[in-house]
């Protein structure tokens, strides 16, 4: 089976500025890919050289198997997608504006647009004009948009845009269902990481237009996993007195301090406590910590997200 994204050094130069920088990745039929970077990173313009939007400077791009290029060149009835910022046509009507969407994709059943109505809540506004909505309304549409030809590949630039906390939650419920019920590949770029957390399967960090890390399910597995973080004044003597006590899991944080996986530690901390009292070596510092992917990005690209 095709890969639905796959890149070879891509790279987007403006004069000066190196956009994106030799960029290879692949994204799989059924996968979630998080595509993350802080602003200027060079996400939005690897997007729109996916889509064919704009001309790589070098490198090459596969949708679906088969080569983006010039003159429009690609599998576009098979793939959805947005971009930036939710666009509409401003004078028409919501229902107008998927009815606009169904015909140019080819999409034969007229029903298609009554059942995109239903599935993203605009039913209730199908008759009002797309410049008279709210920003989390016209993002509605614009995915609504996105989906209504069922693609296979779904490219999204910030699908939670300008959406209540109830909408985010349909549409992380919307994009896991379509990647593990149809196999639909999505490919996302979002500054909520804690919503990609919960969808993605893999993860890819941007960095100054360049690839610097991918994270697989394996990977977010051990971000999610929890810990009891120990310190103590005399650190090797609290590890002697955990291990003696048969606790597993001891390793050694990058601060020095000692972290423990064993489940009987998580179970009951002060148990931990009480032993390494008894055993000489009091701590300074218990607690159950969990990295968060948040934590993780800004280690890797030094910023604020």
């Amino acid at each position: 089976m095709d890969p639905a994204v796959e890149t070879h050094a891509l790279s987007k130069r403006y004069r000066a500025v190196q956009a994106v920088d030799e960029v290879t990745l692949r994204v799989d039929p059924g996968e979630v890919y998080g595509f993350l970077g802080l602003n200027g990173a060079g996400k939005t313009t690897t997007i729109r050289a996916l889509l064919g939007m704009i001309r790589p400077t070098g490198g090459t791009v596969h949708l679906l198997g088969e080569r983006v290029g010039g003159g429009g060149r690609g599998p576009w009835r098979r793939v959805g997608h947005l971009v930036e910022t939710a666009t509409a046509y401003p004078e028409l009507t919501v229902h107008e504006n998927l009815e606009i969407a169904r015909r140019l994709y080819h999409v034969t059943d007229p029903a298609a647009t009554g059942r995109a109505l239903e599935r993203f809540g605009l039913a209730p506004q199908a008759s009002r004009r797309a410049g008279a909505l709210s920003l989390g309304t016209r993002q509605r549409l614009a995915l609504a948009r996105a989906l209504l030809h069922d693609p296979a590949l779904v490219i999204l630039d910030e699908p939670t845009n300008g959406l209540d906390p109830a909408g985010v939650r349909e549409v992380r419920e919307l994009l896991r269902a379509l990647a593990h019920e149809r196999g639909v590949a999505v490919f996302m770029s979002s500054h909520l990481l804690a919503e990609v957390d919960q969808l993605a399967t893999r993860i890819g960090i941007l960095r100054a237009g360049r690839l610097v890390e991918e994270l697989d399910v394996a990977d977010l597995e051990r971000l999610r996993a929890r810990r009891l973080a120990v310190d103590a004044r005399d650190r090797e003597a609290a590890r002697a007195v955990l291990a003696a006590d048969g606790y597993v899991g001891i390793v050694t944080a990058p601060d020095g301090s000692l972290a423990l996986s064993d489940p009987r530690a998580l179970a009951a901390p002060d148990e931990v406590a009480r032993q390494l009292v008894a055993g000489g070596a009091p701590p300074t510092r218990l607690a159950v910590v969990q990295e968060s992917l948040e934590a993780y990005f800004l280690a890797r690209v030094g910023g604020r997200a």
